[in-house]
């Protein structure tokens, strides 16, 4: 239903493990950094000596063998030129071997580890809403911080590798956190931390592994020790309204540093990037991400978030050589998967239409009407335009797609449709998922 623009392949943000037990007794809240330590605190640097030209060995010592000057040092400057050029030619070469070598996505298979972590049943009321309102005047970075700083927590879970680390969000006062999957994968215990240091067991409600999405929940026992009636929460706005150039903000746990703010702008909106053998849409930002804010939220000047944080771009030769690449889930299509999981405990698939559309100077114009779906039996045809469904306005395929994620197989859609000058109601009867 509209063409993504195809980036290329993102090998996946590594999510940062360290071999530790996980013992609730000894949790220090306080930021554990990794520290170098040498024997020589002095500063090092490093220092090419050699006899000035024109200027006699000093007295009492003998030049080398053969003796040294400015040929034998010309002799040596183009051999270590010639070393390094050496070496950077082999290292690309390896990079480009290793990069040929690499499977295609459609042969990657990724092993499926299963969750273990303490269940919270599904179907219990709560819900995830994302407001389609602007969210009022824009906010200055410190306003941002303080707004969702306290909605924001760092998700720590016990795995048979160590302890994945990840960050995540609160979206209701009862204690139901969104993060990513990859950060609970292979899970057997699980805790978030607060901005205040305040540690809470958490109980894992469903993911899906697909869209890369989980949902936490803080059972009842562990919010009565909370010195708050409630959590904090924050607000979620839609990602379709952002423009590239809009400002954003990430908060998360970045190499373990909890509560750290990023800022930068959406620098691309709607972007296919492959991670880990699955192409997903994303929103691009220049936003500093890192291990550790994972499932974190991408937010609005508005103090909305529009989206959760989920990979950056990374040299398969140097890790640390790509910055200002990072993507997130759009917002816009958290509502469904997050409301699914949360009643279902899995993502039920969106019906198909059977239309391909694009969007012209006069609106969303169907191009083709596949044979045997649900819009060729409604007698939707080419060449119509799609001016509404469901009675809201549609403008292009966003729109489209907006109406279409609140929708189930089973459920009846109703088009308005301009053809020539005529105006004409078209009822689908929705009895097929999209593969």
């Amino acid at each position: 239903m509209g063409e993504h623009e195809q980036a290329g392949r993102l090998p996946g943000e590594i999510v940062e493990v360290y071999r530790a037990p996980l013992r609730r007794e000894a949790r220090d809240p306080r930021e554990i950094i990794e520290v170098y330590r040498q024997p020589d605190r002095r500063e090092v640097v490093e220092v090419y000596r050699r006899p000035v030209p024109g200027r006699r060995a000093p007295v009492g010592k003998k030049p080398g063998p053969g003796g040294w000057d400015r040929r034998h040092g010309l002799y040596c400057f183009f051999l270590c030129v010639a070393i390094m050029i050496g070496l950077t030619v082999a290292a690309k070469a390896v990079e480009y071997l290793t990069a040929q070598s690499r499977p295609e996505a459609e042969n990657v298979v990724y092993e499926r580890t299963e969750i273990t972590i303490p269940a919270w049943p599904v179907d219990q009321g709560a819900g995830l809403a994302v407001s389609r309102e602007p969210g009022g005047e824009a906010l200055t970075a410190q306003e941002v911080y303080r707004r969702l700083n306290p909605a924001v927590v760092t998700v720590q879970c016990l795995t048979g590798e160590g302890v994945s680390i990840g960050t995540g969000v609160i979206f209701s006062e009862d204690g139901y956190i969104l993060t990513n999957h990859h950060v609970v994968r292979g899970g057997s215990e699980c805790y978030v931390t607060l901005d205040s240091g305040y540690s809470l067991d958490v109980r894992f409600v469903a993911g899906d592994e697909d869209s890369d999405l989980a949902v936490l929940k803080v059972p009842p026992e562990e919010l009565a020790l909370m010195p708050l009636a409630a959590l904090p929460f924050a607000p979620f706005g839609d990602s379709e309204q952002l423009e590239v150039g809009d400002p954003v903000y990430a908060i998360g746990a970045p190499r373990r540093l909890r509560g750290t703010l990023t800022n930068g702008i959406i620098s691309a909106i709607d972007r296919d990037i492959e991670v880990e053998g699955r192409t997903m849409t994303l929103l691009q930002t220049n936003a500093a991400l890192n291990s550790g804010n994972s499932g974190g939220p991408l937010i609005s000047d508005r103090g909305q978030v529009v989206g959760i944080n989920v990979a950056k771009y990374m040299s398969d030769w140097n890790r640390d050589s790509v910055e200002g690449l990072g993507f997130a889930i759009p917002s816009a299509q958290l509502e469904r998967i997050v409301n699914d999981l949360l009643k279902w405990g899995e993502v039920q698939p969106e019906p198909r239409l059977g239309v391909q559309v694009v969007t012209d100077a006069q609106g969303l114009l169907v191009k083709i009407v596949d044979p045997d779906t649900a819009a060729q039996r409604a007698g939707v045809r080419e060449g119509d335009y799609i001016i509404a469904a469901q009675g809201q306005p549609i403008e292009n395929t966003q729109d489209l797609f907006r109406v279409r994620r609140t929708l189930y197989v089973g459920d009846t859609l109703t088009l308005t449709l301009r053809r020539g000058e005529e105006t004409v109601e078209a009822a689908l009867e929705l009895d097929e998922a999209v593969e």
